[in-house]
């Protein structure tokens, strides 16, 4: 499964199958089916990456308690970890 598709809905946010998903860009491991679960956003949310490098974080100087998330491989765009919003307190959600 390719993660993600910013523009037009997103087709991976109530898909609950088994699997892993990728960089839509490079084909890097991101997250898997097992750390996704239901959130109000329109994206789909996890609490945890597949491998300590899937993704790169940085500040992001204008959202306090969230962090711009890219492909730890490429470097793509993935969108924001925020900070304290996962579904057990201290989880964060990608």
């Amino acid at each position: 499964m390719s993660f993600c598709s910013f523009f037009g809905g997103e087709v991976f946010q109530n898909h609950f199958e088994p699997g892993v998903y990728v960089c839509a860009k490079c084909g890097y491991e991101l997250f898997s089916s097992r750390s996704k679960y239901a959130h109000s956003s329109p994206w789909p949310a996890f609490t945890e990456t597949i491998h300590a490098d899937s993704v790169a974080k940085r500040p992001e100087h204008n959202r306090p308690g969230a962090l711009k998330v890219s492909c730890g491989k490429c470097g793509s765009g993935l969108g924001h970890e925020f900070l304290n919003d996962g579904p057990k307190r201290g989880q964060s959600r990608f």
